[in-house]
């Protein structure tokens, strides 16, 4: 079974860091790019950062905070967020994609269930 399960949400202080882990399963992704994006209530599916599994090529919405990561041998990507603020609270979702372009949500084939990261100010 192809799937992606994220982990490592959870209640944290601003300024604090968190590091949230993306498992990959079920097929080789070493043409894909896997991607960080998040969801508030209410609001659109936002876009964090992605990766190319092969190349390790980043993509960063906010390159001073975020950090993306992959070990392939764990199958794992990974996400290092730090000095949190109370608006990066959502559900963290990983996703892959085939095309290339590491942005849209639109573009990302496979989706894992969401980890709830939530910053108290």
């Amino acid at each position: 079974q192809v799937q992606l399960v994220e982990s490592g949400g959870g209640l944290v202080q601003a300024g604090d860091s968190l590091r949230l882990a993306c498992a990959a399963s079920g097929r080789s992704f070493r043409t894909y790019v896997i991607g960080w994006f998040r969801q508030a209530p209410g609001q659109e599916r936002m876009f964090v950062a992605a990766i190319t599994w092969s190349g390790g090529t980043t993509w960063y919405s906010d390159s001073d905070r975020f950090r993306i990561t992959r070990d392939k041998v764990d199958n794992t990507v990974w996400l290092q967020m730090n000095n949190l603020k109370p608006e990066d609270t959502a559900v963290y979702y990983c996703g892959a994609q085939l095309k290339g372009v590491a942005s849209d949500p639109n573009d990302y084939d496979l989706w894992g269930q969401g980890t709830q990261v939530t910053v108290s100010s």
